[in-house]
């Protein structure tokens, strides 16, 4: 089973590129005029997927399409266990094979079967050349990579060329939470989002107004969920990172 794909709108379409604080504030005046809905609050789970052999070897994934390896897909499957007695209403994931077939699976155990809908915005940040290499040279050994403060400080991270943006990829957050969750305010009460790591403290940098020095602070392991809330047309972070297996691993690069 593979989802839907829907096309990331082109670069020139996207809000304007600014810092995750004033995504934070755009986000908010955007959703401001929502807030006579009526309706329960919403809860969106926002989890990373599972592990693949490129995190198990330390490598920068960013949009290569590395699958799931077996430990990956027995933390998804153990994750969906201790999730079955939540009922998604909707699934979104990105179209890269981890996150949707980690998605796949805690949906397929969901009280009702979904199909993920695969959004091109939930793609992991990309890294150009630099994809497949080991980041624990960029992140110890080369303080002049031009990853290095990717991990070190990543509120200074100016990407090389080919690559993308912290900031570039928040707006992409900010633009599939306006255009896709907003709407199903009133008509969901769980919506399931699957994406990556780095994507993920994005999401969060954007709607907790959390500070691009705080990034790496949040320990995100594969299959850890972030949950959100949707409520008169905002949002709320109200957990960081919520594990749901016993042996999590890789939490912060």
């Amino acid at each position: 089973m593979s989802p839907d794909i829907i096309p990331a709108r082109s670069k020139a379409e996207w809000p304007s590129l600014r810092s995750a604080t004033s995504l934070y504030y755009d986000i908010k005046a955007s959703y401001r005029f929502n807030r006579q809905r009526k309706g329960r609050k919403m809860k969106i789970y926002l989890f990373r997927h599972g592990e693949t052999d490129w995190n198990k070897e330390r490598r920068l994934q960013g949009q290569s399409d590395i699958p799931l390896n077996d430990y990956g897909r027995a933390l998804a499957e153990e994750t969906a266990a201790a999730l079955s007695g939540i009922s998604f209403d909707k699934a979104f994931c990105s179209p890269l094979r981890r996150a949707a077939e980690t998605a796949e699976i805690i949906a397929g155990k969901s009280s009702h079967s979904l199909f993920p809908i695969a959004d091109e915005r939930l793609m992991e940040i990309h890294f150009g050349q630099y994809e497949g290499h080991t980041f624990d040279d960029m992140k110890q050994k080369d303080p002049s990579h031009p990853l290095h403060n990717f991990f070190c400080r990543p509120d200074c991270y100016i990407p090389p060329a080919g690559a993308e943006s912290i900031q570039e990829t928040c707006s992409r957050a900010q633009s599939f939470l306006r255009e896709r969750i907003l709407p199903l305010e009133g008509l969901c009460d769980n919506v399931l989002l699957v994406a990556h790591g780095a994507f993920n403290r994005c999401m969060l940098s954007v709607v907790g107004n959390i500070p691009l020095k705080r990034f790496w602070q949040i320990s995100l392991p594969n299959c850890a969920a972030s949950i959100l809330s949707l409520e008169g047309g905002c949002f709320t972070v109200l957990e960081e990172s919520r594990v749901y297996c016993q042996n999590s691993v890789n939490g912060t690069p």
